[in-house]
């Protein structure tokens, strides 16, 4: 079946649903989810949204020093001054489409602070941001009459010139994208969807490790989509873990012990009960996650333990429960009472900093094409995200592209001439091992070799590991009909390989990017 919208967006979390809403009033707009509408990365985000709002105390310089810290001083000084200097404006636009931030009685927002951050400036509702953000702009796409939503249908490839026959490579200038296609789960048809503009906004890709806070659907597959079309990739090797997951074995994913807990006062301590973040950095339990994940990664080792606790039985129970109410119930359905119990943790692969590269109107390399939110590369983060600097992200983008997209939509026509998906083969049931074998094996792979601490030697290995997986994940997905498992690993691999390629070429230790190999960054070492 052949679908036309002006605008094919692939995503529903904040950057896709956002961007959605600033184009449609401009033409037909199709939303993509892989699942169901909630499936996103953005409901999961616990801790809120960074912005400067409290102009008694705050500044945009503060926010821009603070974001270029964290980033360990590469990330691109345009896209950060972008970003925070849109983000009150953006603010106010998430509660025209009613998302309710926590205010204190007197009116003003109930800012938290968090890790890296000099301010109290982070905008949240209770413990559940991500979730108060999503449902409320689920609603608002529901309601709007241009803008139709497909449910449980699956992004296999971008359509370009490829598809017409010509040969595209790396150095071909000119890309193009003209659509997608796209896999109706109900029917077991690829649909072919074409767009005048298409819009990556599929997040990030943590379930490529074994230990992920992100919900098993951020598979990578707008950034495999992109790189197998020849579009530009960067920045790969920055993958930020999460200090604090809920450390709970057969859990998948973690539950995420938001890192407010930690603004709000709570310690972190080893087995013993001893705190330890005064041997790694003078701002103890609120460095930056980076410098925490590491921490907590050599305690553990160090030890022999595989989790360390974090403590905040010191503050008021009751105030402990007001903030918290969702881990405070996740815990206690699990026994602990986190206002009489320490809270086991461990970290957790969080957030992608790198991505499919954009330019600061959202552009790929490709023509007529977009990535928003965390499938992208902005250069906001650099080595390193500053806590809840990503929702801001997501929706500033959203809107630069939007404006930019409904600048040029006029010029682009329907390329009308595109095939139909080939969709001979068949899988049989017994054959589906094949598929969730290598899916274990990559998250092995991955959490073994490319995780928190790394080394030439391991990042090797899962090079090797990774390429006997594309050769037999390739041959079977050419001999079968595709399914949304098949591109699902042919994606994991894709992404797994590109972590580790880039993390073999960045031949310095620098911010998320940690190796045995050469432990202090350029920088460092010219002093």
């Amino acid at each position: 079946m052949v679908r036309k919208f002006d605008f094919l967006v692939i995503g529903s979390g904040i950057a896709g649903m956002s961007f959605a809403l600033k184009v449609a009033h401009k033409g037909s707009v199709a939303l993509i989810c892989k699942a169901g509408m909630e499936e996103a990365n953005t409901y999961f985000a616990q801790g809120g949204i960074a912005s400067v709002t409290n102009l008694k105390v705050d500044n945009f310089e503060k926010h821009i020093h603070d974001t270029m810290v964290a980033g360990d001083w590469i990330s691109d000084p345009a896209a950060v001054e972008k970003v925070i200097t849109n983000a009150p404006k953006q603010i106010e636009e998430l509660i025209k489409w009613g998302v309710d931030f926590d205010k204190k009685e007197n009116g003003e927002f109930d800012l938290h602070k968090e890790g890296g951050h000099s301010e109290f400036r982070i905008l949240h509702h209770k413990d559940n941001t991500g979730a108060e953000i999503q449902t409320s702009l689920i609603e608002a796409v529901k309601q709007h009459p241009n803008i139709t939503i497909f449910s449980n249908f699956y992004a296999v490839e971008l359509i370009t010139q490829h598809h017409l026959g010509i040969i595209v490579t790396r150095h071909t200038p000119g890309i193009k994208c003209f659509g997608a296609y796209i896999l109706n789960e109900e029917t077991g048809e690829v649909d072919t969807f074409l767009s005048k503009v298409t819009v990556m906004a599929t997040g990030g890709c943590e379930a490529v490790y074994r230990h992920t806070t992100n919900p098993l659907v951020a598979t990578g597959d707008g950034i495999a989509m992109v790189y197998r079309a020849k579009g530009v990739v960067k920045d790969m090797e920055f993958i930020q873990f999460h200090p604090t997951a809920l450390f709970h074995p057969g859990d998948r994913p973690s539950f995420l012990i938001t890192e407010a807990m930690r603004g709000y006062g709570g310690v972190l301590r080893n087995l013993a009960g001893e705190e330890f973040m005064q041997k790694y950095d003078p701002r103890l339990s609120l460095a930056p996650r980076d410098i925490v994940a590491r921490a907590i990664d050599s305690e553990m080792k160090q030890r022999g333990e595989d989790h360390v606790y974090l403590d905040v039985t010191h503050k008021d129970p009751e105030e402990t429960k007001k903030h918290f109410p969702n881990i405070y119930k996740k815990c206690l359905s699990l026994g602990i009472d986190i206002t009489k119990d320490y809270i086991p943790v461990a970290p957790a692969a969080h957030y992608l900093c790198g991505g499919i590269k954009v330019d600061l109107d959202g552009q790929s390399s490709i023509r007529r094409l977009y990535a928003i939110g965390e499938c992208s590369c902005t250069g906001l983060h650099g080595g390193n995200r500053l806590a809840s600097n990503s929702l801001i992200e997501a929706i500033v983008y959203a809107d630069a592209a939007a404006k930019h997209a409904m600048s040029v939509i006029d010029r682009y026509e329907f390329n009308e001439d595109i095939p139909e998906w080939n969709d001979e083969g068949t899988i049989s049931t017994e054959e589906r091992v094949l598929i969730t074998q290598s899916m274990n094996e990559v998250n092995q792979i991955m959490e073994s070799y490319v995780g928190i601490v790394r080394s030439n030697r391991r990042l090797v290995r899962a090079w090797n590991r990774l390429d006997i997986l594309y050769e037999e994940t390739e041959r079977l997905f050419k001999s079968v009909k595709a399914s949304r498992e098949i591109c699902e690993l042919r994606n994991m691999i894709n992404v797994g390989y590109l972590i580790t390629r880039q993390a073999m070429e960045r031949k310095e230790s620098r911010g998320l990017h940690y190796t045995i190999n050469y432990p202090k960054h350029s920088d460092e070492l010219n002093k």
